[in-house]
């Protein structure tokens, strides 16, 4: 769809999503291939090292810079993707938290999920109804944050500053039926493995990433790992695969219901 919209109306399209980032998963993360980078202008795929780590704050300023160069160029910048921390930093702007205390971060990274959510739900009552109990990583930065600097995420997110505005944004959401979903999912996971994902991963591997690497979680990675390590099979290391994208897929929608909830949804029949 973007490259169609970008055919129509001269456009370069920035990539938005957090795993596309990486060289080390063009197979994985269905980065565009040769035939969709040749069609259309694309930035910032494919441009990190996997031990590389990219937060809100920077991939906004890549983008900044990517739809300076896009424009100078006399072409639309058509941002495409799903993370949604990149878009509403891009879009409302970044809110002006302080650098967390280390010995709190560690502190914090000791926590199991249950005892986040547990600390969460005390210390931050607001924050943790909004967040879904299994959402470990949001969970722990909202509870470093208020740990660290007295004052809860949504405080010092109402001081947000710096991001386009929503009038300078037309957006889009590309949603189909939670069934066709599904089964695009399956489709694609099987693709994946065809084109080449396991060796993907195994040299993914091989490079001995810290386990908190954000390349080292992103779908399918962890679950293709475990059976090149001996864990399981290969049948179950794809349904596991296949059961964490359908609950990505499920809390995108969600996210996008909640937050994109006046952007436009075209007929994709």
């Amino acid at each position: 769809m973007a490259i169609a919209l970008a055919r129509r109306v001269g456009g370069s399209i920035i990539n938005a999503d957090a795993s596309q980032l990486y060289a080390d998963l063009a197979i994985v993360t269905a980065r565009p291939g040769p035939d969709d980078l040749a069609a259309v202008p694309h930035h910032l795929y494919g441009v990190l090292a996997g031990d590389d780590v990219c937060s809100a704050a920077r991939w906004a300023a890549m983008a900044s810079d990517a739809i300076a160069t896009v424009r100078a160029a006399g072409r639309h910048p058509i941002i495409v993707g799903g993370t949604g921390l990149y878009l509403a930093a891009l879009i409302h702007g970044l809110a002006p938290v302080p650098a967390i205390d280390e010995a709190v971060r560690a502190s914090v990274r000791t926590l199991d999920t249950a005892a986040a959510r547990a600390a969460l739900e005390r210390e931050d009552p607001a924050a943790a109804a909004r967040l879904m109990p299994a959402d470990r990583q949001r969970t722990l930065r909202a509870l470093e944050v208020v740990r660290s600097t007295g004052r809860t995420l949504a405080d010092w997110q109402q001081q947000r500053a710096g991001g386009l505005g929503e009038a300078a944004v037309q957006g889009l959401v590309a949603d189909r039926p939670r069934a066709e979903l599904n089964a695009r999912a399956a489709a694609r996971l099987e693709a994946m493995l065809a084109q080449g994902a396991l060796a993907e991963v195994a040299a993914l591997l091989a490079r001995r990433l810290p386990a908190d690497a954000p390349v080292m979680k992103a779908l399918a990675v962890p679950q293709l790992a475990a059976h090149l390590a001996g864990r399981c099979d290969l049948a179950a290391a794809m349904a596991a695969a296949l059961a964490a994208t359908r609950h990505y897929q499920k809390r995108q929608q969600t996210w996008a219901r909640n937050q994109l909830a006046g952007w436009v949804r075209p007929d994709l029949a």
